[in-house]
């Protein structure tokens, strides 16, 4: 049986980006640690980015639109592995993988070292977790352009998007899926 979320064992690191301890998922938010993240964006045949709105149950940045699946790296776990696993989490598919980089977001609420990957599908997608509610296909150049407000993943959204300042869909905005599949 899987732990509750808030329970789940996490890596501690410094400043500099060096594990320091094994914590719980609880004490990163509670006390805001530096510890690891992954991003995955996942991209379409027709070069579009799949964009979801978080469950409003989630502890950061709930209720939001995201560009990037993903989440918190797990005590000793490998950075691919971690995407690999979000990836099937989240959203039910296990696609290749591509690495696009690795850079640091820290404010208020989260700091954190995140590796970013990209993976190619079309779907068909299933919210596995929970954690997504919907699902929309979104055209790259609407992205660069400024789609995502206020992003949970900032770091992700510098890797694919360097160009966009943030704002919300306009009218004609992104095709929206519903909760059971992000493909109609």
């Amino acid at each position: 049986m899987a732990l509750p979320p808030e329970l789940e064992l996490v890596d501690a690191l410094d400043d500099d980006g060096h594990v320091v301890g094994t914590v719980t998922r609880r004490e990163v938010r509670a006390d805001n640690l530096w510890h690891r993240s992954v991003f995955i964006v996942v991209v379409n045949d027709a070069d579009e980015i799949l964009v979801h709105r978080r469950a409003d149950w989630k502890d950061l940045w709930p209720d939001r639109w995201d560009i990037a699946v993903g989440g918190v790296v797990a005590a000793g776990e490998a950075w691919e592995q971690a995407a690999a696993r979000e990836l099937a989490e989240e959203l039910g598919v296990n696609p290749e993988l591509g690495y696009l980089g690795e850079d640091v977001y820290a404010d208020d609420e989260v700091r954190e070292v995140a590796r970013v990957y990209h993976a190619r599908s079309d779907g068909p997608f299933t919210f596995v977790d929970g954690e997504i509610v919907e699902a929309a296909w979104v055209p790259v150049p609407s992205c660069a352009a400024g789609w995502v407000h206020e992003t949970p993943a900032p770091t992700a959204l510098r890797w694919c998007c360097p160009a966009s300042t943030p704002r919300r869909p306009g009218p004609g905005g992104p095709r929206r899926h519903g909760p059971a599949s992000a493909r109609p």
